[in-house]
């Protein structure tokens, strides 16, 4: 491997380190928290590593979700994947050996990286994409490990850090709120969980809100098209 790309890879995934690293830790402390070990946090993280799904899996294993939920949910939590993944296929073909690795570890932020015009010249873009990608999963797993360990040999008390999740959601429905004029699907998310979460109660209101909303946003532009042509 060229020492130019192992550079300059690194160098353009110091931004996402800093994040992953923080968030892995929210992770190992919030496993710790729900009573399970290191290893546990660690091989979540090494063979799903999904971000936000693992924290929203921590509260489906501790509440006992049914395995519909848990895979609607992991669906719907994850579904953005499926159309930047898509936008991925050219740019991977003939990755060889490293493209399963490669797909598996796209992530929001990798794909922000990758997904670029322009890599460093006299570097393969191939191989400039997996170093990326194994330096982000790499934060991710450390920042996880650091907080699984910290969680039990540390005396400190963790108590509240599954807010981190909250924050995690919060923090992304802004940056999504002011990066975009429209706001419809916002509203239309919030709104229709507002209303499940009071019909069908905290412990069921998932699957309903979520086919809800999925419905209301993909026949909202045939009833524009509709309403326009009348």
């Amino acid at each position: 491997m060229q020492k130019s790309a192992v550079k300059a890879a690194f160098l353009d995934t110091v931004p996402v380190m800093t994040g992953y690293v923080f968030l892995g830790f929210g992770f190992g402390i919030v496993m710790y928290q729900s009573g399970y070990g290191p290893l546990w946090s660690i091989a979540m993280s090494l063979l799903i590593y999904a971000g936000s799904m693992q924290y929203v899996a921590v509260g489906l294993l501790t509440g006992g979700a049914g395995l519909l939920t848990t895979a609607l949910t992991t669906v719907v939590v994850n579904a953005r994947h499926l159309f930047y993944g898509i936008s991925m296929v050219d740019a991977y073909k003939g990755a060889g050996k490293k493209k399963p690795y490669m797909i598996f570890a796209l992530t929001d932020e990798t794909y922000s990286l990758v997904s670029k015009n322009q890599v460093p010249e006299g570097i393969s873009r191939h191989g400039y994409c997996f170093l990326v990608s194994l330096f982000d999963h790499s934060y991710w797993v450390g920042g996880t490990a650091l907080g699984a360990l910290a969680g039990n040999l540390l005396p400190i008390n963790f108590e509240g850090i599954e807010f981190v999740l909250t924050a995690l959601f919060v923090t992304i429905f802004v940056e999504q709120w002011l990066s975009t004029k429209n706001h419809f699907p916002a509203v239309v998310g919030v709104a229709v969980t507002a209303v499940c979460l009071l019909i069908f109660g905290r412990d069921v209101f998932l699957i309903p809100s979520m086919a809800l909303i999925a419905g209301i946003l993909i026949m909202a532009p045939k009833f524009e098209r509709r309403t326009g042509n009348a």
